[in-house]
């Protein structure tokens, strides 16, 4: 068994993106790569804080880092795009603006706790975690009952990549991640027997910034992501984030109902579909806990 990796789920994944946490524990288990929670995390600034005042979104995420830390870890993993895109952006602040180090360091002075030391601790995503530990051959060799046969649409969203510059290891060529044509999600799920399709729209916007002030405009951005999923012969779209997830299957129901737009493509996180891969039940990764139903897709597809 690896040695634990320091675990960042974030508010979502305490919320609607339950099921995402319940699959991640469960994945990470499953594989022998085990997780420690961070002690006392707090909200990383999202987006709420983050259009108010930027450099206390940087505070709130560098303490979650300086945590990490003071745990003795160097790598801290976040499942959420948001999470880990604030994380990343942070330790980019920390490491190149003097105005965000002399806040956080004036705020965490104020709060009474030391401030982060930008470079102690690496981010990643859940998609990275897994490829790191095992790569595509060697979950490959974990898989139990394999995805063959069911055809997914591999969404990333648009903060797991945007904007570049806070993600300087990726665009580094082969082995490395794309930002412009993301892949880690596609070999991974290559890798549990499933059949990528392409899918054009891997990296457009789910319009979960704008869900509650302009619900029109979500539904709409979510309906391209659904109806072009469709059309490129997806049954299946596969998330990586829980505002993602969330937005599609509230928007799904909302086009049908407010739109009379009708999609039937699933909606599932990439962890819960490796666990089923990997033997767990879909009661183990809280299939059941999705606000869309994917349960009688499933079962018609073997898995229990």
């Amino acid at each position: 068994m690896s040695e634990p990796i320091a675990y960042y789920p974030g508010c979502a994944l305490e919320g609607t993106g339950h099921a995402y946490d319940r699959s991640t524990r469960a994945v990470g288990a499953a594989l022998g790569l085990p997780l420690q929670e961070l002690k006392d995390w707090n909200c990383c600034g999202a987006m709420e804080v983050k259009n108010i005042d930027p450099r206390l979104q940087t505070f709130l995420s560098a303490r979650n880092l300086r945590i990490a830390a003071e745990m003795g870890h160097h790598t801290v993993m976040a499942p959420c795009n948001g999470c880990y895109h604030n994380l990343k952006k942070a330790e980019h602040d920390l490491t190149h603006d003097p105005d965000s180090r002399e806040t956080v360091a004036r705020l965490a002075d104020k709060s009474g706790e030391a401030a982060y030391q930008p470079g102690s601790v690496r981010s990643i995503h859940a998609l990275e975690w897994i490829r790191e530990a095992l790569g595509a051959d060697g979950l490959r060799a974990r898989v139990k009952n394999s995805l063959k046969g069911m055809k997914i649409a591999n969404y990333y969203g648009c903060m797991y990549s945007r904007p570049r510059h806070i993600f300087p290891e990726k665009d580094k060529g082969p082995g490395s991640e794309s930002t412009s044509r993301p892949h880690f999600m596609d070999e991974l799920l290559a890798a549990a027997g499933a059949e990528n399709m392409e899918y054009p729209l891997k990296t457009a916007c789910c319009g979960g910034a704008h869900t509650l002030s302009d619900s029109d405009t979500s539904t709409r951005l979510v309906l391209n992501l659904l109806t072009a999923a469709e059309e490129c012969g997806a049954e299946v779209i596969a998330t990586e984030c829980p505002t993602c997830h969330s937005g599609l299957e509230m928007h799904q129901a909302r086009a049908a109902r407010v739109f009379g737009k009708q999609t039937r493509v699933k909606i599932l996180y990439f962890t819960q579909l490796l666990g089923l891969a990997l033997g767990l039940s879909a009661r183990q990764v809280g299939v059941a806990e999705n606000l869309s139903d994917s349960r009688d897709f499933l079962r018609a597809r073997g898995f229990r």
